[in-house]
């Protein structure tokens, strides 16, 4: 279960296993300004070896938090549970693995939901401009302070996949490999459009109140629409077609008084998962992590393009993983990496899967993911 520390009126979401490292303080933000007694939330699984060799870092999508799986300390599944564990494609019994809750968080990370020690209230909209690139050097940090002199492989889930390239930009030498999931190297004008819809859908709710609201009035329809526009994108026409298709619900689940209420399975899906997530993951966290992937383009690393961008990376091999039914990250900047990486003279493999889960394939076709993955790593 979670763990609901309250912060005047703001909660953070944060898994009993989870451990945490001060950020350096100041900690300058890269479109200015600066974090003061800030911290990262972290998990772990596995052990060190004395040479620090056979560490990984796995950074996250947009909502995760650092649970991605089980461990003596929480026995509770984490998010990647199949992917990741004793025997699992991602072996804790040969690997040290570490996954970060990403900066701006409202999951154990400082963010926007967390108390500003200099006015002893929630950050809200005080909070910085947020970037990829900040969390990038959020997540060296912690790197380094578990003593990790060079990751072994970094591992970039969906927004993650920017933060790995960005900490990879950023920090030259500290991984020597990368596996990048559904990533990408910059913002496409789709997903931009998409996630600019759903930030609207929270700001223009009258309960978001220019991000000063509290747990009685709290913006929930407008983080509802938010997060149903999020997971239409995050699955694919041909599994909302599979899994649902024309079904109508029940009559004694449709609201008759409502003449344009819930009519079809699908509606009644999205609705129960916009309403299991609205009240766990803060509105103002979610504003600045979704703009800070439309900000993002590697090319900015070096003042040039994306491919030049990604062809100053100095890492040894790559592969990039991606789904042909992904609309929100297609297949073309899965492609886009490893091309750039390769023409930097990385051995960089692309290898596009057919899942028809769409951008989340990698959350649950693991049929597909985990050998692809295993692979990779069995090799180092």
């Amino acid at each position: 279960m979670l763990r609901h520390k309250a912060l005047d009126h703001m909660t953070e979401f944060i898994p009993p296993g989870t451990r945490f490292t001060d950020l350096p303080s100041p900690f300058p933000m890269k479109r200015g300004g600066a974090l003061h007694g800030a911290r990262m939330a972290f998990e772990t699984w596995g052990r060190l070896d004395a040479d620090g060799g056979n560490a990984i870092l796995i950074v996250t999508g947009l909502s995760p938090d650092a649970h991605a799986a089980s461990h003596e300390d929480d026995a509770t599944p984490g998010w990647w549970e199949p992917m990741l564990g004793p025997g699992k494609p991602i072996d804790t019994d040969r690997w040290f693995v570490v996954c970060v809750n990403s900066l701006g968080s409202c999951k154990g990370s400082t963010g926007p939901a967390s108390i500003d020690p200099a006015t002893g209230t929630p950050y809200r909209l005080s909070f910085p401009e947020l970037s990829i690139e900040d969390g990038a050097d959020a997540a060296a940090h912690v790197v380094r302070a578990l003593d990790i002199p060079r990751l072994a492989c970094v591992i970039g889930n969906s927004m993650g996949g920017m933060t790995a390239l960005s900490l990879l930009a950023r920090h030259p030498g500290l991984a020597r490999t990368h596996i990048n999931i559904c990533g990408a190297a910059r913002a496409l004008p789709f997903s931009i459009a998409i996630r600019s819809l759903q930030r609207e859908a929270i700001r223009l709710d009258p309960d978001w109140n220019s991000g000063d609201y509290d747990d009685s009035r709290y913006p929930e329809s407008g983080m509802r629409m938010a997060r149903k526009l999020g997971v239409i994108t995050y699955r694919s026409a041909l599994e909302w077609d599979g899994r649902f298709g024309r079904v109508r619900l029940d009559s004694d689940r449709r609201d008759d008084e409502d003449p344009f209420g819930l009519e079809f399975e699908v509606e009644s899906y999205l609705e129960g998962h916009a309403r299991r997530f609205v009240r766990r993951f803060d509105p103002n966290c979610y504003l600045y992590l979704s703009r800070s992937m439309d900000w993002f383009d590697i090319g900015d690393s070096i003042g040039d393009t994306t491919e030049a961008g990604l062809a100053a990376l100095r890492i040894e091999r790559a592969l990039a993983i991606g789904v042909q039914t992904d609309i929100l990250f297609p297949l073309q900047q899965q492609q886009q990496i490893a091309d750039g990486l390769r023409a930097g003279g990385v051995d960089a493999r692309f290898l596009p899967l057919e899942s028809p889960q769409g951008h989340d394939a990698f959350l649950v076709d693991i049929e597909r993911f985990g050998p692809a993955v295993e692979g990779f790593l069995a090799s180092l």
